[in-house]
């Protein structure tokens, strides 16, 4: 598990199905076969060095979450999991990226902070709210705003300087993971509306709500 809380910025030697990453505090107690967060991926890092790490990605990673569109010299998002005795300092992120989105604009509002525009697919609108949490590239961030498929957020300068975001284009992809307690939730509510009528408050009662 993580929390979206970027701890360093990685560069990317060898990009494809054989990730070759150089960095150095993510790596710090990084035994092999341990896991990291790259971009919000959560990998299994192999042949853990003190300047980096290699690791295995399959296809279907590569197809669905930005990975695929790495090459030599791009700078990732790199995080641990989150220890025992951590704190949860963004939100739960699991690492399993739910799709992807089209960066869409970084407009300046002044004093360093700044709006981030992406248009988001239609699937993953039921598990978006307004000030609910999102992970963006692995960055824990709040939804300020959602316009039909655009989502925005408020990036401040600490994360503005140590994410990757400020490297972005309008149409780069950046990879999204809907708040995990949001999925449930959906779930849970379609399951008990699955006899049609809509969702009433009798009948949560029945369900023992």
């Amino acid at each position: 598990m993580f929390t979206g809380i970027v701890e360093e910025l990685g560069t990317v030697e060898t990009a494809g199905a054989r990730l070759r990453i150089r960095c150095s505090i993510v790596t710090e107690d990084l035994v092999g076969d341990g896991r990291i967060a790259v971009n919000g991926v959560c990998i299994t890092a192999n042949q853990p060095r003190r300047d980096g790490f290699n690791a295995d990605i399959a296809p279907e990673t590569l197809r669905r979450s930005n990975l695929g569109a790495l090459r030599a010299g791009s700078r990732v998002n790199l995080e641990r999991p989150l220890s025992p005795s951590g704190r949860l300092s963004g939100h739960i992120v699991q690492g399993h990226v739910d799709g992807t989105g089209e960066f869409l604009a970084l407009e300046a509002l002044g004093e360093e902070n700044w709006w981030l525009k992406i248009r988001v697919p239609a699937e993953l609108d039921p598990f978006l709210v307004f000030k609910g949490s999102i992970a963006i590239d692995g960055i824990s961030l709040t939804i300020a705003s959602l316009e039909g498929d655009v989502l925005a957020v408020t990036i401040i300068p600490h994360t503005y300087r140590n994410t990757t975001l400020a490297g972005y284009r309008p149409g780069a992809r950046v990879n999204l993971e809907c708040d995990i307690l949001a999925k449930h939730i959906e779930k849970l509510l379609r399951k008990l509306d699955v006899k049609g009528g809509g969702l009433t408050v009798e009948k949560l009662r029945e369900n023992g709500y």
